[in-house]
């Protein structure tokens, strides 16, 4: 009888042993993960605050594109009432005529001018709305991270409690779905 519980106790101490080698394992994996949610979280903001420095910038310049386009109309204005008063001074007065079409193709020259730097900044806008877009892209997949790597987490809590390793395994799997999108988070591969 005192054998029968020297090997009780024997496999109850090596049961355990086993069961603490797979917490350490459990515990080592839920601490690689949280230090990729903190990564990962890290990296989602700073994406998110460059998105949106970048539509900062693409307002700004499609601002200033409409102050630009407001100002070649009115030089368009200005332009097309000297040409009438050319037109209607032709017969009448050639002097006068002849400074409204002076002043006429003055105005157009600067509107040439002014539109093509409404169009420089148009493009400005586009060119920073497509690398807002970009950024955007890049947050998004690190905060897909960010929450895989957290319900892996909260897996790994409960396989720690139930001492259930299926569970841990399923946050395995979710972990590994976390770190493909980490990775995506920095080359958009999908």
């Amino acid at each position: 009888m005192k054998e029968k519980l020297e090997q009780s106790i024997e496999e109850a101490v090596e049961g355990a042993e086993y069961r603490a080698h797979w917490i350490v394992y459990l515990s080592f994996t839920t601490a690689l993960i949280a230090v990729l949610a903190a990564i990962a979280s890290l990296e989602s903001g700073t994406y998110s605050n460059e998105a949106l420095l970048e539509k900062n910038e693409a307002l700004l310049a499609q601002t200033k594109a409409t102050d630009q386009w407001a100002y070649y109309q009115a030089k368009s204005v200005k332009g097309t009432i000297y040409a009438s008063q050319a037109a209607a001074a032709q017969g009448s007065n050639p002097e006068l005529a002849s400074k409204a079409k002076q002043e006429a193709a003055r105005y157009a020259a600067e509107e040439e001018e002014i539109s093509k730097a409404a169009k420089e900044l148009e493009k400005e806008v586009k060119e920073d709305g497509e690398r807002s877009n970009h950024s955007m892209e890049h947050h998004h997949r690190f905060a897909y991270a960010v929450t895989m790597f957290q319900i892996s987490i909260a897996l790994a809590a409960v396989a720690a409690l139930s001492r259930q390793k299926f569970v841990w395994f399923a946050g395995l799997v979710v972990a590994v779905l976390g770190f493909v999108y980490f990775i995506d988070g920095f080359q958009l591969l999908f």
